[in-house]
């Protein structure tokens, strides 16, 4: 890897999805759980450590602790617990040159930060992103089939009076193939029927319905809000194959006209895929989080792969970083220097000027999320 370029460098960066982050210390095998989208960390006697995120750690993570670079696990876990988690947190946090963070708060809230709290220990502007199927969740206890889409509507009112933008983890749940359609009411109340009846049989409150997350989509789109797709990469929750972002080619379609932006989170392995629909589909973003932590040195050649088709203007930076402040500091020095490789061999190659350069990188690195989600106006 080459030195960053100088304008990369000092780019402010807005975070437009990730989550709060651990105040507690953790041990070992705490660390090395938050280190992987597994459930949890192989009982067979390896270690996340020998991955590509755990020599990232040790590489890049190590000298903020006042370590030497690729310093030994066990020595940079005894650093971690002697500095304690308020001074790693604001470390990594404080460093990462992120003027907006955006919290999909709708994951394990109990044990993270607030969008709040994290404002305060990150010392930047943070927003909210409503997770949908939270809402829906939250609403179902109290409703009946026939109320619930009237009851849904007022707390995502309520929820949303302050937030930038909705989530959707249709991926998780049904898959990406949805259909364009907007439900009737009728099929809407049918569907809360059926998942009434499913919870009343002593199933989880879990939705996975694909009226009722089409329905949920719909609602973010009518409130103007832009709607993140989780797509792609995640835990084992999510069957892969249901996960590539061309299955959402119907539901973009219907949605064009409706001038609300559609981002489409992570990605991978299906990077490309996504940057083809944010180049044909006026109202579609793509970004690569979650893959340029895990990645680690490899996470420049992602981006590359990504940047072949999707338009400056339709690239955004996230980091998806969940609990530990490693994942921000390691999500945002990979994707600097991915962006400086890149436009460094475009610049050698003489296919662009140092001005387009620079005003390039300030698309991707801020001003395309500041636009999308008008956080000029926050």
């Amino acid at each position: 890897m080459t030195g960053l370029l100088d304008f990369v460098s000092d780019l402010p960066l807005v975070d437009h999805h990730c989550h709060g982050v651990r105040t507690g210390d953790v041990d070992r095998g705490g660390f090395e759980r938050m280190l992987t989208e597994a459930d949890t960390v192989s009982p067979l006697g390896t270690s996340l450590f020998d991955s590509l995120i755990g020599l990232a750690v040790r590489e890049r993570c190590a000298p903020v602790l006042d370590l030497p670079k690729h310093a030994p696990a066990e020595d940079y876990l005894a650093r971690r617990a002697e500095l304690g988690a308020k001074e790693v947190n604001r470390r990594f946090l404080r460093g990462t040159g992120t003027t907006d963070y955006l919290l999909d708060g709708g994951f394990l809230p109990e044990s993270l930060t607030t969008t709040e709290e994290f404002a305060h220990l990150a010392d930047s502007r943070a927003h909210d992103i409503v997770r949908l199927e939270q809402v829906a969740e939250d609403v179902i206890k109290g409703a009946s089939a026939a109320s619930f889409a009237e009851d849904f509507a007022h707390e995502l009112d309520r929820r949303t009076v302050n937030a930038v933008g909705v989530k959707s983890i249709a991926a998780y749940r049904v898959g990406l193939e949805l259909s364009g359609e907007r439900p009737a009411g009728a099929e809407v109340e049918a569907a809360a029927g059926r998942w009434l009846a499913r919870i009343e049989g002593g199933e989880p409150v879990r939705l996975a319905d694909e009226v009722l997350h089409r329905h949920l989509i719909w609602a973010g789109i009518d409130r103007r809000l832009p709607v993140q797709f989780h797509v792609g990469y995640g835990d084992s929750d999510v069957d892969l194959h249901r996960c590539d972002p061309l299955r959402l080619t119907g539901l973009l379609r219907a949605t064009r006209d409706t001038g609300v932006p559609i981002l489409l989170l992570h990605n991978y392995p299906f990077h490309r895929n996504a940057a083809y629909l944010a180049q044909v589909f006026e109202h579609v973003f793509a970004d690569v989080g979650l893959i340029t932590h895990n990645a680690g040195f490899r996470a420049p050649a992602i981006l590359a792969e990504t940047l072949e088709l999707v338009p400056f203007g339709k690239l955004l930076f996230s980091t998806d970083a969940f609990g530990l402040a490693e994942l921000y500091h390691l999500g945002t020095a990979l994707f600097r220097q991915g962006l400086s490789d890149f436009l460094r061999s475009a610049l050698a190659a003489d296919a662009l000027s140092e001005v387009d350069a620079i005003r390039l990188a300030r698309l991707a690195g801020h001003e395309n999320a500041a636009r999308i989600y008008r956080l000029e106006r926050k």
